[in-house]
């Protein structure tokens, strides 16, 4: 019985830690998105969420605690811009640790 007492908060511990440090892969995907869009040059930077920082805010990761800018190639660069009006959705993690498209977290 012991044994089981120890496993539990260690495998509840790995799996929260798991969740909030998945900003990597919810970066890719953005960043797949954004390139099937047809933008060539860009860059996706995480920050704290109560960080300011120039670019759009296009996802969250770490249950929240970080948000994930899209900033655009330098002036003077080759381009085509994101298309707007697709009806695509912001990729977003909810602080209960759930993925939502268009940021709506309320259930």
């Amino acid at each position: 019985m012991r044994p089981t007492l120890i496993l539990l908060p260690l495998l509840l511990a790995a799996t929260t830690a798991s969740r909030a440090d998945n900003c990597d892969a919810i970066r890719s995907q953005i960043e797949a998105r954004i390139q099937a869009g047809g933008v060539a040059s860009f860059t996706l930077t995480t920050v704290d969420a109560a960080a300011s920082g120039a670019g759009k805010v296009v996802g969250t990761c770490a249950l929240g605690a970080k948000k994930i800018l899209y900033v655009p190639a330098a002036a003077g660069a080759t381009t085509t811009k994101p298309a707007k009006g697709r009806g695509e959705a912001m990729l977003t993690e909810c602080k209960d640790g759930s993925m939502s498209l268009g940021g709506d977290c309320k259930r």
